[in-house]
């Protein structure tokens, strides 16, 4: 492979942000539920249900902003910096 080829993103790669929201609307729910069947009032858990996963989603954003980069990917950012 050649510095001018792109480096094709792995499956995983590709499928991580949905596993993000995913796990985001996962705890969502769990919260939304729990109100829903403690309260029985529907606009309070869904409320709760929307509070959550956008708490949740910035969490899990500001710790994925806190991981460092590995040797790979710091070669691949200095290589979109400075052209091919």
């Amino acid at each position: 492979m050649t510095s001018n080829t792109p480096q094709k993103p792995s499956r995983s790669d590709r499928l991580k942000p949905v596993e993000l929201v995913g796990l985001s609307g996962v705890m969502a729910l769990f919260v939304g539920l729990t109100i829903l069947l403690t309260t029985r009032e529907i606009m309070l858990s869904v409320i709760a249900l929307g509070i959550t996963f956008i708490v949740v989603l910035v969490v899990i954003a500001m710790f994925a902003l806190n991981v460092k980069p590995d040797e790979a990917e710091r070669n691949d950012l200095d290589e979109q910096d400075h052209g091919h």
